[in-house]
């Protein structure tokens, strides 16, 4: 049986109900699951103050377990990059740790690859996407088996569909990215990874609340800082939840998106099946892996 972790490095649970709920079902799926000691902690809108946060991030990387699952994400691991023991976490992924988790997460998941060229997991949330109650739809069944599959080791690919024009794309390079607002906060600090980690990428992206205003405002930050034109490909995933605005008068994220191509020489894919969205797939941050189209069918697959 695999040891799962639980733990909360960012934002502040508002009670028990999810996380009670979360460790049962991942227990249902076959998973030993423990929580950390300091999951239910408060400090204004974080899980405990800085300290609390770091100690139980080492915490359990030294008791590297099978998974470790973020119980949310919110805000609060930025705080904490200064002072993370990156060979540490290192080790515990060298014993068959595979940290998960998307959002707040990024930070960590980009600076481990920055500091140590540590391979994680970008993948579901244990109170969001385990601690669902029926009545807020549950648990995605595709969430599920994918998150199974992935830390299983039997996820071997991906699929989605795109939009038209990208038939016959084939690329090969390092998958890395996450949240979009997180990522662009690293750029320029020592978080950020060498070029030679990822360059010739595959960068994939979220976000949240968000108007597209400020998603192409953030993608023109990585474009302007040469990162867009560096990769291979860009995946566009779920940016769900803004407002519109009066004042866009036909300006939607699919016109941003449409600019921002007519900017780089970069495929940029939209469709990908990840963000603060029910459905998402597990995807190995820092592998090696193969993208390849076929018309509007993307296989994004070739890891080990």
């Amino acid at each position: 049986m695999a040891s799962l972790t639980i733990f909360s490095p960012a934002g502040v649970l508002r009670n028990a109900v999810a996380l009670r709920l979360a460790s049962k079902r991942l227990a249902a799926l076959g998973f030993d699951v423990s929580v950390d000691e300091s999951a239910l902690s408060k400090h204004q809108r974080f899980a405990g103050d800085d300290a609390t946060r770091l100690a139980a991030l080492h915490r359990v990387a030294r008791q590297a377990p099978s998974v470790v699952m973020a119980t949310r994400g919110g805000y609060g691991l930025t705080r904490l990059l200064d002072g993370i023991d990156w060979k540490l976490l290192a080790r515990s992924v060298a014993q068959g740790t595979r940290w998960v988790g998307y959002s707040d997460m990024t930070v960590l998941q980009v600076g481990m690859l920055a500091h140590q060229n540590t391979a994680s997991w970008a993948g579901p949330l244990a109170c969001d996407d385990f601690g669902r109650a029926a009545a807020q739809g549950g648990v995605d069944e595709v969430t599920r088996d994918c998150f199974v599959e992935a830390m299983s080791g039997k996820l071997r690919a991906v699929g989605f569909k795109t939009e038209p024009g990208h038939d016959g794309l084939e690329v090969r390079g390092t998958l890395w990215g996450g949240n979009l607002s997180m990522l662009c906060s690293l750029l320029g600090t020592r978080h950020w990874p060498a070029s030679k980690t990822t360059k010739a990428g595959v960068l994939f992206l979220e976000d949240v609340n968000e108007h597209p205003y400020r998603i192409e405002r953030n993608l023109l930050q990585l474009h302007l800082a040469g990162v867009l034109d560096a990769q291979k490909a860009v995946l566009l995933g779920a940016f769900s939840d803004y407002r519109k605005s009066p004042l866009d008068r036909g300006y939607t994220l699919k016109t941003a998106v449409a600019y921002l191509r007519s900017l780089t020489r970069t495929p940029i894919l939209t469709g990908l099946p990840f963000g603060h969205v029910p459905t998402k797939v597990c995807l190995p941050v820092g592998a090696k892996v193969s993208l390849a189209v076929q018309g509007r069918d993307v296989l994004l697959g070739g890891w080990s």
